[in-house]
């Protein structure tokens, strides 16, 4: 991981069904915040690794962990058709690229410098 990063916002973003025109800035602050992560880890964006490490940096806010299955439920209950195998797939690509670790219960969460990266201030 480098050294100098660049300042980064925390997500504060609620995900509400008709949130307001800022909620809609935050949620692009919270997609450039997890695209910074992707670029540090030397990963490419994608919409499903974006969902995905928001779906867990969600979990990790409320202080909790999740599995495959917890993080494929949340992304159906936002209307986001992805496949149980391709949640599958990106949990362990972001594991064996050190952006999340797997613990012995079979939960995944983001690994303290990956979270440190998204609650950085974002300079406006």
């Amino acid at each position: 991981m480098r050294d100098s990063q660049p300042a980064l916002r925390a997500d504060t973003r609620t995900g509400a069904a008709g949130a307001s025109p800022t909620a809609d800035s935050d949620e692009r602050l919270g997609n450039d915040q997890i695209r910074e992560l992707l670029r540090i880890y030397g990963l490419r964006t994608s919409l499903i690794r974006l969902k995905v490490i928001d779906a867990l940096h969600a979990a990790d806010r409320n202080g909790r962990s999740i599995g495959v299955r917890g993080v494929h439920t949340q992304l159906e209950q936002l209307d986001i058709p992805l496949s149980f195998l391709s949640v599958r797939e990106v949990l362990k690509r972001l594991c064996v690229e050190g952006v999340i670790s797997l613990g012995s219960d079979k939960c995944y969460s983001l690994n303290p410098q990956a979270r440190a990266v998204l609650e950085l201030p974002v300079a406006r």
